[in-house]
């Protein structure tokens, strides 16, 4: 039992001296580099790298596939079938002059109209463009996470090595250091912002808001090794607006936060992100609302009404879709952030699905498992592009003002425009849209035969 004592004691001593170490190489190297916003470029470094570990993996599956005469799975194009735009009028009217001999504005109803209907339907059904927004975006290259090739067989023994040691790195290695980070970051926010909660109100207590809230939303920035180019700088937002941005997860408020200091808007929780808002708000005017006061929309406006018009508060950050969609397109803005009459600073954000999904599908995936999906991908690589700041024109009402700066968003980021509701993800399509419809039929149809009966 006493031999034992010295090979136990070089073990405490050797774990000791590697938690020293690892503690030292993160002050070095990724807090203190946070704390003033500087980069040795390790990462960009180590993103080059793993592009030319993806291309060869993926060389080599092709070339192995090739070889035992496997088919490849290839992925179809996330995007919307092309189609030309033509009026629900133009197209009866091209069925009817196809398949019917009588004249094409008779008023009564067809039984070839019915084939207009039926073909919408199935290509709604082959181009769902609301269902597919909500999955993960495929990849026609393996990037040792998942295998996008269904019809995968052992190709070679290196390959399954280097999978195998694309294991070990990520959950031995980088999940431990990720969690070591996210601990730091959070702890250091509740924290400081607590800290500085008590200080009067003046240029010293902002002063110091501000650096806190950029020194720990770096440190959870690096906790993700991500890594984040920003594009026009000089149109980033200003006090007394509103910052509005596609939404692809919850990653995206410390994404824009690691660059700019924005008052929060969003409802109060319990548990840790409860200790963390209520942290926050001493610290900086974050807007929460209680659970019962997020159903009151004319109170929420009122509450961000208030906060805009003093040019002195901060820039609100806002997602208008009000869920996360799969950043392969944008939809539907809801209108109540573009009532308020503020200016208006569009950001896109793209993220590069080859390092790791960013998406949050929370119809599959809870908070913690999400999290866990992202500490243990390779990096999340994204581009974020401030857009010129923007107004609501006399002639526009909020819907037409929301859509402008969805479009806008949209064509920066290379995203599709869509005008679905991203409600959609969770509710049935609205009975008005069908009825929507249906009108339009109904008034070609009526139309039609007014027409015929003035001349």
């Amino acid at each position: 039992m006493f031999l034992l004592l010295p090979f136990d004691s070089l073990v405490v001593n050797l774990l000791g001296i590697s938690i020293t170490v690892l503690f030292t190489l993160l002050l070095v190297f990724i807090i203190v580099p946070a704390i003033f916003g500087v980069s040795f470029g390790i990462r960009k470094v180590y993103m080059k790298t793993l592009l030319k570990i993806f291309q060869w993996a993926t060389l080599r599956i092709e070339r192995g596939a090739k070889e035992k005469n496997h088919p490849l799975y290839k992925p179809y194009a996330n995007g919307i079938i092309a189609k030309e735009p033509t009026s629900l009028e133009e197209e009866i009217k091209e069925i009817r002059r196809s398949g019917s001999g009588k004249a094409l504005d008779t008023p009564e109803f067809e039984l070839s109209d019915i084939f207009y209907f039926c073909r919408k339907g199935i290509e709604t059904i082959m181009d769902d463009e609301v269902t597919k927004r909500f999955s993960a975006e495929e990849l026609e290259s393996w990037n040792l996470l998942s295998r996008t090739n269904y019809n995968f067989q052992y190709i070679s023994l290196r390959l399954t090595v280097l999978w195998g040691l694309g294991v070990l790195i990520r959950y031995c290695f980088l999940l431990p250091l990720r969690i070591a980070l996210a601990f730091t970051g959070i702890s250091l926010l509740v924290t400081g912002t607590t800290v500085v909660g008590y200080l009067p109100n003046g240029r010293c207590k902002e002063f110091l808001s501000k650096h806190v809230h950029l020194m720990c939303y770096r440190i959870c920035v690096r906790a993700l090794t991500a890594i984040i180019t920003y594009h026009d700088r000089e149109n980033r937002p200003r006090n007394g607006g509103i910052c509005v941005a596609n939404h692809t997860s919850p990653i995206d408020v410390i994404i824009l936060a690691s660059d700019g200091y924005y008052a929060m808007v969003g409802q109060i929780h319990g548990g840790l992100m409860g200790v963390i808002q209520r942290a926050m708000v001493k610290a900086c005017p974050h807007v929460w609302f209680e659970r019962s006061e997020v159903k009151d929309r004319h109170l929420v406006a009122k509450r961000l009404t208030e906060h805009v018009q003093d040019k002195s508060k901060l820039p609100i950050l806002i997602f208008p879709e009000g869920t996360c969609i799969n950043n392969t397109s944008v939809m539907m803005f809801k209108k109540g952030s573009f009532e308020i009459g503020a200016t208006v600073y569009p950001v896109a954000i793209k993220y590069d699905p080859q390092f790791g999904d960013a998406f949050w599908n929370s119809s599959k995936y809870g908070m913690v498992t999400y999290l866990l999906r992202m500490m243990t991908s390779w990096a999340i690589v994204c581009s974020v592009w401030y857009l010129p700041p923007m107004t609501r024109q006399p002639e526009e009402d909020a819907v037409q003002f929301a859509n402008r700066v969805k479009s806008a968003i949209a064509r920066q980021g290379g995203l599709v425009d869509l005008l679905w509701d991203g409600g959609l993800k969770r509710e049935k399509v609205k009975d008005t849209f069908k009825e929507e419809q249906q009108k339009l039929y109904s008034k070609m149809i009526v139309g039609n035969h007014e027409d015929r009966s003035r001349s």
